[in-house]
């Protein structure tokens, strides 16, 4: 008798099965495979992502495996390698991205008052970036990089409280960073923290016009006029605090407006770094440590990389490689939503490594995660581990 339900099973709970429901009917993802579902193959995919699987046929054979609990867990038809496949060439892509979304959405809501953000401001902050994950050029030849390698490029936005993904997008290795920043509908009031490569003064005076507001890196050969100075302490760091308007023959046309300059001096890495804002109000100290928190873009793909299956795929086609992307971030997503719902007092690698063996177990999650001690780290390690075990 079939009493409990499979850890699996009971992590895919945290899923609303109508709104993924929804998603499939608006982008037709039925159009072409009438028995095997979207939900069959997004299980698939999910358990590979869960079950640190090295390939399609892996997890497939480790389903297999367990054939009598398949119907528990969501399976009403027969699991075979080509079918799912087939699945991730022809299905789009998109109904992945925009369950994504829907997941986001939830998963603000748990993160909205994360400690691991400590400033002090009104509106939300969003990190800018993109990580390159490179690929097989005889293999992904559409996936156009360099003339020696294929890659793809994953952009994403990433909400500072609690390091969770607001947006992201799939592009082309050879497609530029800025090009992300039109695709994002920004939100008033809202920090948008970049790097130098996001550096387009037509695109950031967008930014403006609606009402958010911008922390970048400047670049070297700068042209602009000082118009009046702040006061500063300079034991914070902060060296000078200036408003400024630009005086390129470009510049000034693209971005007509004022703008703020702050430079600020790093103790830790003995560097000075010059940002440019439209945010005249925010105190000098609190602008330089808004883009400190850029790092952890850089820590949040580095992590996933490490722990989610992306850089090896399980398909061929452009189509294919979008959806693993997608399926991993929403993976991803849903433990992050389980682990505050349940309030696991674990890192999501500990979860992650706990569940990668337990999925066909039937003891409750809080139960399962909570059977040994946590794990005792010692403080005089590097900080990158840290950033997830809130």
């Amino acid at each position: 008798m079939h009493q409990g339900k499979f850890v699996f099973a009971q992590v895919m709970d945290h899923v609303v099965r109508y709104e993924f429901n929804q998603g499939v009917e608006r982008r037709r993802g039925h159009r072409w495979m009438k028995r095997f579902s979207c939900w069959e193959q997004f299980l698939v995919m999910a358990f590979g992502q869960l079950a640190g699987r090295e390939s399609l046929r892996d997890a497939v054979v480790c389903l297999t495996a367990h054939h009598e609990k398949l119907y528990h867990i969501g399976f009403r038809t027969t699991l075979a390698r080509t079918t799912v496949a087939y699945a991730n060439e022809q299905r789009d892509w998109r109904i992945w991205s925009d369950f994504a979304q829907v997941l986001i959405v939830q998963a603000r809501v748990l993160y909205l008052d994360d400690p691991t953000f400590t400033l002090d401001l009104d509106g939300a902050v969003y990190i800018l970036d993109a990580t390159t994950i490179d690929l097989c050029l005889s293999v992904f030849p559409w996936a156009h990089f360099r003339t020696t390698k294929s890659a793809v490029k994953l952009n994403m936005a990433l909400e500072a409280h609690g390091n969770i993904p607001s947006f992201f997008d799939i592009s082309n290795g050879n497609v530029h960073d800025v090009h992300f920043l039109d695709r994002i509908d920004y939100e008033v009031g809202a920090h948008y923290v970049m790097d130098r490569g996001y550096i387009d003064f037509v695109r950031l005076y967008t930014i403006h016009r609606v009402g958010a507001l911008f922390v970048i890196r400047a670049k070297d050969n700068l042209a602009c006029r000082r118009l009046y100075s702040s006061c500063v302490d300079k034991t914070t760091g902060v060296r000078c605090d200036q408003i400024i308007r630009f005086t390129g023959a470009k510049t000034a046309v693209s971005y007509p407006e004022k703008l703020r300059r702050v430079k600020y001096y790093d103790l830790e890495t003995d560097q000075i770094y010059v940002f440019l804002t439209n945010d005249l109000t925010t105190d000098a100290t609190t602008i330089a440590a808004l883009y400190k928190y850029r790092w952890q873009i850089e820590l949040f793909f580095k992590w996933i990389k490490q722990h989610l299956k992306i850089k090896s795929f399980w398909g061929y086609s452009a189509n294919a490689v979008k959806t693993q992307i997608c399926i991993a971030i929403c993976t991803y997503l849903i433990v992050a939503i389980m682990k505050k719902r349940l309030n696991i007092d674990r890192s999501m690698y500990e979860i992650l490594q706990i569940l990668s063996v337990s999925l066909f177990d039937k003891t409750p999650i809080n139960t399962l995660v909570s059977e040994y001690d946590l794990q005792k780290v010692d403080d005089r390690v590097q900080k990158l581990p840290f950033l997830f075990d809130s």
